[in-house]
């Protein structure tokens, strides 16, 4: 194609001038970019953990909770299905292992029991020896459980992250239920890891004051009752409380909590439930009034207040021993959720901002290095031509930097040696498409028809190449992680615009160059 369309033109201007335009804001620091208005580009490339340093964990769920919180409850329900029918006598009411155990003392009770207990659980399944019966999940079911508890995990530990307003975040499954966790720029990875490691499970259940911590730790506890930690402001070191086993409102019901004081200006953390929530803490607080209401996180008692009169309003706030960033914290957790299991850091890095530095400076020197020596080459071999190849090769750094911005891509080291390796990329298409015009020329064709048959035929073999390399990185990207995605994204991005520069870009200059000077013969 030697002559083109005003429009096409005109469309090609516009995208370079855009690509300029986006580009920009990355020449500045990003405190200035965050004063640019927001009408106008002022997105900068995203720099992964390698480059601006901060947190990467190796989270592990630990599915055995999650099972054996169920089994907890299927013990409960066993024993609810076995209190059915008066007559039915029983002993031996146990966990053991992943199932429930229980002897039932009459065996022409047997069938009537199975019967029962699978219209009341219907998930599981029963087995046993004589009057022995031992009921336990399906497979299937425990399967199902342990996948859903590493999926809410996953998006909890998002939310949680999102909550702290950390930028870009990767958060991924990794093996069979372990959790990556990057956080660049995290200046504080303790406190990722102290936000990370609780469960934050909120109860909110009455405290057992008929039986002394005294009896509670000699073994006279009842079973509707347990001992737990207490650790609200001004109890002693390893105080421990008695609290019902009973949950009246679960933090499963709130909808929102923030940080806040209480009346004597203290940390404390205000707290909203939905319509069910308050409903419940409503009903439990009217019914109660005078009786001593903990609130459980963790199974640790973190507030005991005094019901002193209904709270109907389905709001409250906690009081403990906060510090103002406990609270915020605790308020975190709360409004991102329980985890369904408890997570254990399993590998822990963190790069610091002074290697992150080092490394943009490295990939910087091997990006000018690599361009220079790219540039000498151009002009060595093919002369004004290569001149041309090399003003396509700058607009194509560019688009590249402008499109990533954008699309708030991360930039990983990787991504660097994608860039360094798509520029080599695309100074391929320039000479291929240089070595077919000059072959044309040396046939005896005119400037206009040894370009345009020049691009033509060396066009089947850019696009083969280019296509074939696209779909390994989309292989990449579907397979890979973390920074192999970075380096597949990276070079997707600069095959496509380089196509665009050297096919069209390039072409565009050639052909007003000649038709402005009236060449006779090419300088190729």
């Amino acid at each position: 194609m030697i002559h083109f369309a005003p429009w096409k033109i005109a469309v090609t201007v516009i995208a370079c001038l855009l690509g300029l335009i986006y580009a920009a804001p990355n020449l500045v620091s990003e405190q200035a970019a965050s004063r640019i208005p927001s009408w106008l580009p002022h997105k900068q490339l995203v720099l992964g953990l390698d480059l601006q340093g901060g947190s990467h964990l190796l989270l592990e769920v630990d599915t055995g909770a999650v099972l054996k919180e169920r089994v907890n409850s299927l013990l409960d329900g066993v024993r609810t299905s076995l209190r059915k029918d008066r007559t039915v006598q029983y002993t031996g009411l146990a966990m053991e292992g992943d199932t429930v155990v229980v002897r039932v003392t009459d065996p022409a009770k047997l069938e009537q029991v199975r019967k029962q207990i699978r219209e009341d659980e219907p998930d599981t399944e029963i087995s046993g020896d004589g009057q022995l019966l031992r009921i336990g999940f399906r497979a299937a079911e425990v399967e199902a459980k342990r996948r859903a508890a590493i999926e809410q995990s996953i998006e909890i530990v998002r939310r949680r992250i999102d909550e702290m307003g950390t930028r870009e975040p990767i958060i991924q499954r990794q093996g069979d239920n372990r959790i990556l966790v990057q956080v660049p720029g995290l200046s504080d990875p303790q406190r990722l890891k102290d936000i990370l490691g609780k469960t934050a499970k909120l109860t909110f259940r009455f405290v057992d004051e008929e039986t002394s911590v005294e009896d509670a730790k000699q073994g006279r506890l009842p079973p509707s009752s347990e001992l737990l930690k207490y650790e609200e402001r001004g109890s002693t070191a390893g105080a421990e409380i008695v609290v019902r086993r009973r949950i009246m409102v679960s933090g499963e019901n709130l909808t929102d909590a923030r940080a806040s004081f209480d009346e004597h200006s203290r940390p404390a953390v205000s707290f909203k439930f939905d319509s069910v929530g308050g409903r419940r803490f409503g009903d439990a607080t009217k019914d109660n009034v005078g009786k001593l209401f903990a609130i459980v996180l963790d199974n640790r008692v973190i507030s005991a207040p005094r019901i002193q009169s209904a709270i109907l309003g389905g709001s409250g706030i906690i009081t403990g021993s906060f510090t103002t960033q406990q609270a915020q914290d605790l308020a975190l957790l709360l409004r991102a959720g329980a985890l369904p299991a408890p997570l254990k850091i399993i590998e822990e890095r963190s790069v610091g901002p002074e290697l992150g530095a080092d490394s943009i400076q490295a990939g910087v020197y091997s990006c000018l290095v690599g361009f220079i020596l790219v540039v000498i080459y151009m002009v060595a071999a093919y002369g004004l031509f290569g001149l041309f190849a090399n003003i396509a090769l700058i607009l194509n750094l560019v688009l590249i930097i402008a499109i990533m911005s954008v699309m708030e891509a991360t930039l990983t080291l990787p991504g660097i040696a994608g860039i360094l390796l798509t520029l080599g990329m695309a100074v391929d298409a320039n000479v291929l498409v240089n070595e077919r015009i000059r072959e044309e020329t040396k046939n005896g064709r005119s400037p206009l028809v040894a370009i345009d048959v020049g691009y033509t035929r060396a066009w089947a073999t850019i696009l083969d190449s280019n296509l074939t390399t696209i779909i390994k990185m989309v292989l990449l990207y579907a397979f890979g992680s973390g920074a192999v995605k970075g380096f597949a994204v990276t070079i997707t991005i600069g095959i496509l615009t380089s196509m665009f520069t050297a096919i069209l870009v390039v072409r565009m200059i050639m052909v007003a160059w000649i038709k402005r000077r009236r060449l006779k013969l090419l300088p190729v």
